[in-house]
């Protein structure tokens, strides 16, 4: 049975080891720039585990759109005013595969944005991930402004913003 908690400084050790294993197209952020995260918005970032231990989690913070932090910051701060739960980085290692567990990590973080008073939300998907996305409503973003390029960029050639109204 795959139990959901969220997401503590206690638990990096967990989200390194399973972020390791999961982005084999990008270098994995920092634990600052995780962490940094995780301090800022604990109610939509989870960690998903079973009897097995920690096998997957998920980062997201409230963003305004479309100010999408920097990919491996050492530091975040939420903006006054936020508008949109922005799906930093979701990973489920080899234990938790097939279980339902990334499915159940994003529903909850969606519906504590709902909680919050969010009504969209945001990524960059990578590694070929945007057809798990639309099974939640996401839609690849046509053409991302100017000032998003560059961070986009910095996922890799195949990043596509995608977003949804929650």
């Amino acid at each position: 049975m795959i139990q959901l908690k969220f997401l503590k400084t206690a638990d990096m050790a967990d989200v390194l080891r399973i972020q390791d294993y999961c982005y084999t197209e990008i270098e994995p952020e920092s634990f600052d720039s995780l962490q940094a995260k995780i301090v800022a918005s604990p109610s939509t970032c989870l960690i998903a585990g079973s009897s097995e231990g920690a096998v997957g989690y998920l980062i997201a913070v409230p963003i305004i759109y479309p100010n999408l932090p920097v990919l491996n910051s050492p530091t975040f701060e939420l903006a006054a005013g936020a508008d949109t739960l922005y799906i930093h980085d979701l990973a489920v290692d080899k234990a938790g595969r097939g279980k339902g567990v990334a499915q159940s990590l994003v529903r909850a973080s969606i519906e504590a944005a709902k909680r919050s008073g969010l009504s969209r939300a945001c990524l960059v998907a990578i590694q070929n991930s945007q057809s798990f996305w639309e099974q939640f409503g996401f839609e690849t973003v046509a053409e991302p402004s100017d000032e998003l390029i560059p961070k986009l960029a910095s996922y890799g050639a195949d990043a596509k913003l995608m977003r949804t109204y929650i």
